[in-house]
């Protein structure tokens, strides 16, 4: 077809193509505007001052302890010390005379000291061995799983909250040769009456019957927490081998409650050396002589009664060391017997 000019028609202009087809399709991607990340500038790290004052906070908060300590452990030990170099009346404190370690040497010929510590000794023994004992045995009952086991450890533990006056005077009673409960006991049995007061041997075991009754629970509570710690799969694996209850108390817990057992050996052994109390009250008006042949007179009543019947400060401060000097030695004596065994021991397995 032509125009009038008698020229072809322009050719239109072809379409474009659409995604809609099954042509071929061109995915346009979107750039992103990509930014410069400047660089940040390290600082120096600011080391933290502590102040002044929390510096020396631990210090301040435990000064009371070593305030109190100083005040009332340390001083009073030098100023014992101190004073047992001196002849002291206590009706004249400020007068005191210099003598050295007289008062020292006169305890080694003396034979009521001698005889004070006899007594301490025997007291101590026969008062700490069968406490201890039964503090295990009582422990072992009272770990057994048992309806209100909290009565029975209140109850073991009641004598020890007892007061001692109270307790002593109530045991004085029951050892009364005329009409004490012990000597009816005897009597029943068809046995002669005992002097409790008086006897040599049967006032010490009237004593350390006392220290028995005040302390067992006490060492027995120790004993309890500490057999609560052993753990139960040491008794499972010790019954699945057949071991019986005693071989398990033997071979489990006495190993597992050692720790428990020496600390309260040496409060005991403590304790005994420093044994006032029961002695003082139970003879009847016998006071700080022990009896009227100071048949229980221990090293506490002795120095009481130098110092506050006889009034001589300077020999009782004397005692007061001779006492803690014996504490030493003893426990000197322990540690290098039990060092000499565990050495033995050692050599015997290296053989």
């Amino acid at each position: 077809m032509r125009t009038q000019s008698g020229h072809p028609p322009p050719e239109a202009p072809a379409p474009a193509p659409t995604n809609h087809g099954p042509g071929p399709t061109t995915r346009r991607t979107r750039t992103r505007p990509t930014t410069r990340r400047t660089p940040t500038r390290r600082t120096p790290a600011t080391t933290r001052r502590t102040p002044t004052g929390s510096r020396w906070a631990p210090y301040a908060l435990v000064a009371p302890f070593f305030l109190f300590f100083g005040a009332f452990g340390v001083f009073p030990l030098l100023a014992t010390a101190w004073t047992s170099l001196h002849r002291v009346e206590l009706t004249a404190p400020a007068e005191a005379q210099w003598v050295g370690l007289h008062n020292y040497a006169r305890l080694l010929d003396d034979a009521f000291f001698w005889n004070a510590l006899a007594n301490t000794v025997v007291i101590g023994i026969v008062s700490t061995v069968p406490q201890l004992l039964l503090a295990l045995g009582v422990a072992h009952l009272l770990d057994v799983r048992l309806r209100g086991r909290g009565i029975f450890r209140v109850v073991a533990l009641a004598p020890y909250a007892t007061s001692v006056a109270a307790a002593t005077l109530v045991f004085a009673l029951f050892y009364g040769r005329d009409h004490g409960m012990a000597n009816w006991a005897l009597g029943a049995a068809g046995l002669p009456p005992v002097d409790w007061q008086n006897g040599p041997w049967a006032s010490k075991l009237a004593v350390s019957s006392i220290v028995v009754w005040r302390w067992t629970g006490y060492n027995a509570l120790i004993y309890l927490a500490a057999m609560q710690t052993v753990p139960r799969e040491l008794y499972e694996a010790a019954a699945l081998d057949g071991a019986s209850r005693w071989r398990r108390f033997l071979h489990v817990t006495l190993p597992g409650i050692r720790p428990a057992i020496a600390f309260t050996v040496l409060v005991s052994t403590i304790g005994a050396t420093q044994l006032f109390g029961e002695p003082l009250l139970f003879g009847s008006g016998a006071g700080a002589s022990g009896g009227a042949d100071h048949q229980f007179q221990t090293l506490g009543l002795y120095l009481y009664e130098q110092g506050w019947v006889n009034l001589h400060l300077g020999r009782a401060a004397a005692i007061a060391w001779a006492m803690l000097l014996v504490l030493v030695v003893l426990f000197g004596a322990v540690r290098l017997l039990r060092g000499g065994l565990a050495r033995r021991s050692r050599t015997g397995r290296a053989s």
